[in-house]
C-alpha cells in the first residue's frame, strides 16, 4: 500500500468560532491522563505534593462556584474570600509533568471547561475578539492555561485582563509556567515574573513549585541526525509510514505558508496526518517567522506527529541570538519538542 502524500502548503483550513472553542481540550497525548497515571519522581517530593494540591483544587472546583468575586478581588478592592485558593499556578521547568498534571485537573473537573496553551488563548482572542472570547469562556467551570508566557508584555497584559474578567465571573483558573531549565535553582522564578508582569496576582492564587529534570532527556539518546538528502527522506517515508498520510514540504515554502494561515488554524492545518517530512530545514533568522514556527511545533507535539527531515538538525533551527534572547523559553521548548518528534520518527 503506497503512502498518501500531502503538502501543508496546499492546505488552507477554515475554522468557525464553535470549532475553535471545541478544540480547547487536552491533545491526544494527554487525552486519557489522570492523577493516578502521573509518576512522581521519588527524589523530587514536590511532584507528589503537587498531585495532592491539585486533587484538593479539583474537589473545590467540582463543588461549586467561586466566592468573594474571584481570586483577583482582593487586589482590585474586593474582600478576600475564605476557603481554598481559587486559582492555582504550577511553576517548574520543562518536562517535569506540568502539562500532564494540568490535563489531569481538566479531566477531574466537570464541564463546561477549556484547556489550551497561553498562545492558543491569545490566538483565540485574535480570531474572535476579546469580548466574544470572554462571553464564551465566562460560562465555563474551569479554564486551564498551559505554558503561561512571560516574554511578551502585550500578550501578558491581554491574558491578565482575560483572566481577571473570567475570575470575576466565577471561573476557576489553572496555569503552568515554562521556566527555563537553567532557572530552576533561582527559586520561584516564574511566580515572581508572573506577579511583576501581570500585576494582578493575589494571595488567593496558590503557586505550586514542581522540581525535576526534563523527562524527555532522562537517559535517552541524542536526537537522530537529519537524513542526508531528499532521496533518503522519500525512502524513509515509504519505509516507516507506508499506507499512511504524510505531509512532505520544502521547509522554506512551509514557513512562508505559515505567514498566510492564522495560528489559531494550525491545529486544523495538520488534521488527519500521521507524520511530517521537511526538505531542507535551515536556521530561521527572522523573529516573526521563528515565533510562528514555534506555534506549529507545539501543535505537532500535541498531535504526536513524527518528523523526518533533511538539512540542519533541530537544535540549529533558531539562531544563537534567538536562543539567548527574550523569547528563549519558547525556542528551548520548541527545540525540545521537535527533537522528541524526530526521535519518534527514527524509531517508527
Amino acid at each position: 500500500m503506497s503512502t498518501q502524500i500531502e503538502h501543508l502548503v496546499e492546505r488552507d483550513p477554515r475554522v468557525s468560532a464553535d470549532e475553535l472553542l471545541a478544540g480547547f481540550t487536552p491533545s491526544e497525548r494527554f487525552g486519557e491522563v489522570s492523577f493516578d497515571t502521573y509518576r512522581p519522581d521519588p527524589s523530587q517530593p514536590s511532584q507528589a505534593q503537587a498531585v495532592e494540591k491539585l486533587k484538593t483544587f479539583a474537589a473545590g472546583a467540582s463543588g461549586g462556584g467561586v466566592s468573594g468575586g474571584g481570586f483577583f478581588s482582593k487586589l482590585f478592592g474586593g474582600q478576600k474570600s475564605s476557603g481554598a485558593a481559587q486559582g492555582i499556578y504550577l511553576d517548574g521547568g520543562f518536562g517535569v509533568g506540568k502539562t500532564h498534571l494540568l490535563a489531569s485537573l481538566w479531566h477531574a473537573v466537570p464541564g463546561p471547561k477549556a484547556f489550551g496553551t497561553f498562545v492558543e488563548y491569545t490566538n483565540l482572542v485574535g480570531a474572535l475578539t476579546f469580548r466574544r472570547t470572554v462571553d464564551a469562556l465566562k460560562e465555563y467551570t474551569l479554564v486551564c492555561i498551559d505554558e503561561f508566557e512571560l516574554d511578551d508584555p502585550g500578550d501578558t497584559v491581554l491574558m491578565s485582563r482575560l483572566m481577571r474578567e473570567l475570575a470575576d465571573a466565577g471561573v476557576k483558573l489553572a496555569a503552568t509556567s515554562n521556566t527555563l531549565p537553567g532557572s530552576l535553582g533561582e527559586g520561584r522564578f516564574a511566580a515572581q515574573d508572573f506577579q511583576r508582569e501581570i500585576q494582578v496576582l493575589s494571595s488567593q492564587f496558590e503557586v505550586v513549585r514542581i522540581d525535576g529534570e526534563d523527562y524527555r532527556h532522562r537517559g535517552l539518546p541524542n536526537a537522530p541526525s537529519p537524513l542526508p538528502d531528499d532521496a533518503a527522506l522519500d525512502a524513509a517515508v515509504e519505509q516507516h509510514f507506508a499506507g499512511r498520510r504524510v505531509a512532505i514540504d520544502d521547509f522554506d515554502a512551509l514557513v512562508e505558508h505559515l505567514s498566510r494561515v492564522h495560528p489559531s488554524r494550525y491545529r486544523a492545518l495538520i488534521e488527519g496526518l500521521d507524520a511530517i517530512a521537511w526538505r531542507g530545514v535551515r536556521t530561521i533568522d527572522q523573529q516573526a517567522v521563528a515565533l510562528r514556527f514555534v506555534v506549529l511545533a507545539d501543535r505537532l507535539y500535541d498531535r504526536d506527529l513524527p518528523i523526518l527531515s533533511t538539512g540542519v538538525p533541530f537544535d540549529r533551527v533558531f539562531t544563537e541570538e534567538m536562543m539567548a534572547g527574550g523569547y528563549q523559553k519558547k525556542y528551548y521548548r520548541a527545540v525540545s519538542r521537535l527533537t522528541a518528534l524526530a526521535r519518534e520518527a527514527d524509531e517508527a
